[in-house]
């Protein structure tokens, strides 16, 4: 089997070449199937086409036409306008576009272009495009208006006038016209070839509900249809979110399998004592993923699992009885928190519910010293300490375990693939339960954490007071901080929230400097007032923060710095200011900081006004889903559906990016547990995928996937 025709250097296609190779290459098309795989960014069906004669003012439209006439036209205040007079079989129509003369030089007289955009009057109809690409080229009239020395090669009548007109991302190097043209040459020969990377079998294809491959990037780029074209994307979906589930896979063997985990026994001695002590009842999500850890925990593999849920579900809680069952069977677990401060908060924590019982609880910080820190690493060493919470140092800095059983990660998108994976190398291998604070949906998660398995806690305690949230108008700040007065008069502390820290003349935005002066000379004069941001030495921003937990400090002005951060109980209101600055997730997370006591909490949020940016529908429709909900799941799929999940894929989340460009989640979601099992299946029988079965998908996963592979040692 060879897949070597689709690894054919790009320059070696037709109509490409040498010097066109290197614009291909700066895009990212080094070979034959990159080119393959560039995905379309819009498809125009003619007959949406808008016949020029029937262009009225007000519309918003696609037409076609060819370049009848083109110039630049000068206007008084110095800004030179680019217009084309565009022709069809019914009509003209002017095309103008504001402060792009450069056209001038891309465009010809004869050229056949499609045009988007809103129809205004100037001196009759004219549209100002979008965007536009170039369908067909017009000849050259000679070597002055030749775009490159490789492009006359080609030739520019199309053999057929397309039902659907496909728009490629583009530069201005490898302009529309190119792309369309080098893509129409080679298709055909594209697609024979492909046939060999089909990694489904009839038969499969049929359970899945999926077509062929060369039959869905035949679809791709030539659609008969645009309709089609979901059948086609849901096929190239399915194969990238299997080979990254196959990635994952691999990462989650290396991690679990490879080498002997711990068969945890259960005693019932210490669980049942937690149990029996607790003033309420464990939720059913509660006790549903305890059985999943349990059952971990019990075989001989290592657990590599994600415990998410929202703020308050009773994450920690499930995570001590997981550390009782390692410490029930002979073994030490550990806490890792991503903050001394958090670190003690949990320790004290964990003491009190294990008050009176024979299981010893240990802090290990990078603030102890002398010879309380060299007492503390002897407990653990010498396993005295049963339970030991700490930083991410605990498994760093040469700390010694006697027997470390398991290992529980707060937070944990600030721990990476990597540092999972050296656990691994300890002998025995511990088990691992990373927490997440940043609950997202199911699909979202299996796609992001692959190599993990996923327990969810989808249900908050039985009378748990969730935070009311208020949307305020910016001219009703005066009247909110009088509110957050009243309550400081009880006793009780507030949050005031700022998207930036200083003021800047390019984003005029409220910053947390400039109103940390203003509210403590004026709405909050004579109280304990302090400032709190990114910038400040780590251990001024922890004396402000265990300060602020004391009670010595009522209100904190701080940036987003407080996202992940510890219970403050007295902590009961939050101001969030420009909160259309904010993701939801985010403003989710930042709300998690109030309410935490028993007297509930209230979090207000005010968008900017005139001048402060104040956002657009999207931001407000942000704004008004995170009024209308506390369900940090639902708050995570509207996210995903407003801001798109490049903003989830697009920034190498932890350490695994994934890269997908035809996978939507919000679309395809149904395809992650199909890809998943599928993958994890494969790689259960066959680790190296050594198998001639197996040979396709692993010379694939190579091939697209090598530096992944290199990347996480399982390749």
């Amino acid at each position: 089997m060879s897949l070597t025709q689709l690894d054919k250097p790009v320059q070696f296609l037709k109509g490409v070449g040498p010097r066109r190779a290197e614009a291909f290459q700066r895009m990212g098309i080094l070979c034959a199937r990159d080119l393959l795989y560039h995905v379309p960014r819009r498809y125009d069906d003619a007959s949406t086409i808008t016949p020029l004669a029937r262009v009225e003012v007000g519309m918003d439209l696609t037409a076609v036409g060819k370049v009848k006439s083109k110039g630049i036209v000068p206007t008084r205040s110095g800004l030179r306008i680019f217009q084309a007079v565009l022709q069809d079989e019914t009509g003209i129509l002017t095309c103008a576009w504001p402060g792009q003369p450069w056209l001038d030089r891309t465009l010809r007289v004869g050229d056949r272009i499609l045009v988007t955009g809103p129809v205004k009057f100037f001196h009759g109809r004219q549209i100002q495009p979008r965007e536009h690409t170039v369908l067909q080229r017009a000849p050259a009239a000679g070597p002055d208006q030749a775009t490159s020395g490789t492009h006359t090669s080609i030739s520019a009548t199309p053999t057929t006038t397309p039902t659907i007109f496909v728009t490629y991302p583009a530069s201005e190097d490898l302009p529309q016209w190119i792309f369309r043209r080098v893509i129409s040459l080679n298709l055909e020969w594209l697609l024979r070839h492909v046939g060999d990377e089909d990694h489904l079998t009839p038969a499969t294809r049929r359970a899945l509900g999926l077509r062929d491959l060369a039959d869905a990037l035949s679809t791709l780029h030539r659609p008969p249809s645009v309709d089609r074209v979901d059948a086609a994307k849901r096929r190239l979906a399915y194969d990238e979110l299997f080979y990254l589930q196959l990635l994952q896979a691999r990462v989650r063997y290396h991690a679990t399998r490879e080498r002997p985990g711990i068969a945890f026994q259960r005693t019932n001695e210490l669980i049942r004592a937690l149990h029996d002590s607790l003033p309420f009842t464990l939720t059913g999500a509660q006790v549903s993923v305890l059985r999943e850890i349990y059952a971990d925990m019990a075989s001989p593999h290592r657990m590599n699992r994600m415990l998410q849920g929202d703020v308050g579900c009773g994450k920690t809680l499930v995570a001590l009885f997981a550390m009782l069952l390692a410490v029930e069977g002979g073994y030490q677990a550990a806490l890792m928190a991503p903050t001394e401060i958090l670190a003690e908060q949990h320790a004290a924590r964990i003491r009190e519910f294990l008050a009176g019982m024979p299981c010893g609880v240990e802090i290990l910080t990078g603030s102890a010293t002398g010879r309380r820190r060299e007492d503390a690493r002897a407990r653990v060493a010498g396993g005295e300490a049963r339970v030991v919470i700490g930083t991410h140092a605990l498994i760093q800095e040469g700390v010694e375990f006697d027997a470390l059983g398991l290992v529980v990660v707060d937070e944990q998108h600030r721990f990476g693939v990597h540092q999972r994976l050296a656990l691994a190398e300890r002998d025995p291998a511990p088990d691992v339960l990373v927490m997440s604070a940043t609950p997202i949906p199911r699909s979202l998660a299996m796609a992001l954490h692959g190599d993990l398995d996923i327990s969810m806690i989808d249900e908050l305690p039985t009378g748990r007071r969730p935070v009311v949230t208020r949307l305020a108008g910016p001219d009703k700040r005066e009247k909110v901080f009088r509110e957050v007065a009243r309550r400081l008069d009880r006793g009780e502390q507030a949050y005031v929230v700022y998207p930036v820290i200083e003021e800047s003349e390019k984003a005029e935005l409220r910053a947390a400097e400039t109103e940390y002066e203003r509210l403590r000379g004026d709405e909050f004069a004579g109280r304990e007032v302090a400032l709190l941001h990114g910038r400040m030495p780590a251990d001024e921003k922890d004396r402000i923060m265990r300060a602020f937990l004391a009670g010595g400090i009522q209100v904190l002005v701080a940036t987003t710095v407080i996202e992940v951060g510890i219970d403050v109980e007295g902590a009961t209101v939050m101001v969030i200011e420009n909160a259309e600055r904010f993701g939801l997730s985010q403003l989710h997370q930042l709300r998690g900081r109030v309410g935490r006591g028993d007297r509930g909490g209230l979090c207000v949020v005010i968008p900017g006004g005139a001048g402060e940016g104040g956002g657009g529908s999207a931001a407000r429709e942000r704004l008004d889903v995170f009024a209308r909900t506390n369900d940090g799941f639902e708050i995570a799929a509207a996210d995903l559906r407003i801001r798109g999940q490049g903003d989830f894929f697009g920034a190498e989340q932890h350490g695994h990016g994934t890269g997908l460009r035809f996978a939507d989640i919000l679309v395809h979601g149904d395809l992650v547990g199909p890809a998943r099992e599928r993958a994890r299946g494969i790689v259960d029988a066959d680790p190296e995928l050594a198998r001639e079965e197996n040979a396709l998908v692993r010379l694939v996963l190579e091939r697209r996937y090598g530096e992944r592979l290199k990347l996480f040692g399982v390749g």
